[in-house]
């Protein structure tokens, strides 16, 4: 594909992606004139999907679109890192998402809410995976 085309499958992904968050926010409920971000968004539900969890759950789910755009357009080679295993960009990125969960399940145990800051201990993590995993 020509880089012309590329920007194009770029620029449509990511306006999807907008079209997509944007109806996410236009779903949480309202309580009088403002946003209720920790109210359930399925009143009754099975699970109690509130604006913060759909947010995960969306940025999970923009990683792996841009990781597999960047493996198609970028293929992938293994590479020996620190734990002398061959790892990909997506194997890194399960590693540093695994990793991030440990992180901050025992900054819960260890400093209870809120997760600021086991997010700066996730993202150095994740730069580490990265660099040098």
């Amino acid at each position: 594909m020509t880089s012309t085309r590329w920007t194009t499958v770029y620029l449509v992904t990511a306006g999807l992606l907008a079209a997509v968050l944007a109806g996410l926010i236009a779903a949480v409920p309202r309580k009088e004139d403002s946003f209720d971000w920790f109210a359930p968004m399925i009143p009754g539900g099975w699970m109690a999907w509130t604006f913060p969890v759909a947010l995960f759950f969306y940025c999970i789910a923009c990683l792996l679109i841009l990781f597999t755009l960047l493996a198609i357009r970028y293929p992938e080679t293994p590479r020996r890192g620190v734990l002398r295993i061959e790892t990909t960009r997506g194997d890194r990125l399960f590693i540093s998402l695994l990793g991030s969960a440990f992180l901050c399940v025992g900054w819960l145990f260890a400093f209870g809410p809120p997760l600021w800051g086991a997010l700066i201990c996730c993202l150095i993590y994740a730069a580490a995976v990265f660099r040098w995993v």
